[in-house]
């Protein structure tokens, strides 16, 4: 029975892994459908590439770093060491059932691997248009390496945070607001894309390319996260593990829908008009909001929790944008930064989580990935130019960076809209 249960518990592992990384592909169409067209190639590319650098480096060393079994100071700086050697040849109690988990170390090491690609990928989109191929892989490779897994160490790895009583179910805290905090940190060094602002600081639209690819992805994304969420169960083998995770698929479809619902409302009210991306990000802020406490919700208290992020989303884009003069093409930075916070202190409505725990969580991870981020990318800016040229900028990153154009039937217009 036990060999039955660790069996069932390893695929659904294995299978809530794969729901993750078909996120990589909701990403992916995301951002190529809300940039401008000039640019969509070089962000499929980008895409493609963090993918597979978050899952070498984590491999190499992200892996044993937020799940070190020791530490160089404990609770905070964990061990060192590599999954590079990670087999079937490896004895059996340190891959099977000895290992402590309820499924095999291969399959925790899939699973926890598409969440730092997520992580890495939230940058992506709010760099689009005007960050270098280069700066950014190498970006991609310290986040996904190091600083990912340090404070994913300090939530799921057994770190100060857990220990205090700090909680994040699927990551609301530890994946969204880590990918958002360094996204924010490359956007500040970076500034916006050239045209967005004019000399009097006034706002200039730069439409995206294909609003049912940006569409598309978003579906996509929303299927993915019951894998983020539903698999952060981790087994599903016993009467009581199939219920909780039937409760998080309910409670991550709500609050998705409560969040475009939200979303679409607000944008009505305030300017007479449904706009679509403001439902794309009311979709993807449900799902950031709920996925710190998934599990405890009811399923109308988690349609709240979307609406309310839906809310917020649509506020926070437009307080970057226009307040802040910050470009950020997708909105990643307030679907999972802004919203990010906002579901790490929502938790102790629906559970017995200690909100100073929750304000802690929120400060040292979206504090340590700042500032680690902002270190990072000076440093690389010191020996390679992040920011591409304004001619650059303005011929697209398809043909200087990539040499491949996606759309290459189509002329490009002059107009500020599309410059």
């Amino acid at each position: 029975m036990d060999e039955i249960k660790f069996a069932v518990d390893t695929f659904y592992a294995i299978m809530a892994g794969a729901l993750v990384m078909f996120m990589a592909a909701g990403f992916t169409m995301l951002e190529a459908g809300l940039v401008q067209k000039k640019d969509v190639s070089e962000i499929v590319t980008k895409n493609l590439g963090l993918y597979s650098i978050a899952c070498i480096m984590y491999l190499a060393c992200g892996f044993i770093l937020m799940y070190p079994g020791s530490s160089l100071i404990d609770g905070v700086i964990p061990g060192i060491g590599s999954s590079w050697g990670l087999s079937t040849a490896l004895p059996i109690e340190e891959i099977g059932m000895e290992y402590g988990m309820d499924y095999s170390q291969q399959a925790d090491f899939f699973f926890q691997v598409v969440f730092v690609a997520t992580a890495m990928s939230i940058v992506s989109g709010a760099v689009a248009g005007r960050m270098k191929l280069l700066p950014f892989f190498l970006f991609a490779v310290i986040l996904t390496g190091f600083i990912y897994p340090i404070q994913g160490y300090w939530n799921w790895g057994g770190g100060f945070l857990s220990s205090g009583g700090y909680s994040d179910y699927a990551g609301s805290g530890t994946v969204h607001l880590c990918g958002a905090a360094a996204a924010l940190a490359l956007v500040t060094v970076l500034g916006p894309r050239k045209g967005k602002y004019g000399m009097d600081g006034s706002v200039n639209a730069m439409p995206g390319s294909n609003i049912p690819i940006a569409a598309l992805g978003a579906w996509i994304l929303w299927l993915g996260w019951f894998g983020f969420n539903g698999g952060s169960e981790l087994i599903i083998s016993d009467e009581a593990s199939a219920i909780a995770v039937s409760q998080v698929f309910m409670n991550t479809n709500m609050s998705a829908a409560g969040g475009v619902v939200a979303a679409l409302l607000t944008s009505l009210v305030l300017t007479g008009k449904s706009d679509v991306t403001m439902a794309i990000n009311g979709a993807i802020a449900g799902l950031v909001a709920i996925t710190a406490g998934p599990s405890a919700p009811t399923g109308g208290e988690a349609v709240i929790i979307g609406a309310i992020g839906g809310v917020l989303v649509y506020f926070s884009i437009l307080f970057f944008e226009k307040t802040l003069k910050m470009d950020d093409p997708v909105g990643a930075i307030s679907a999972h930064g802004t919203v990010g916070i906002y579901g790490v202190m929502v938790v102790p409505f629906t559970s017995d989580a200690s909100f100073l725990w929750q304000f802690y969580g929120v400060l040292a991870i979206a504090g340590f990935t700042y500032v680690a981020s902002l270190i990072v990318i000076y440093i690389i800016n010191m020996f390679l130019t992040i920011r591409a040229t304004d001619e650059e900028q303005m011929a697209g990153l398809d043909s200087t960076e990539i040499g491949v154009e996606a759309y290459p039937c189509l002329l490009y217009t002059s107009d500020a809209s599309d410059e």
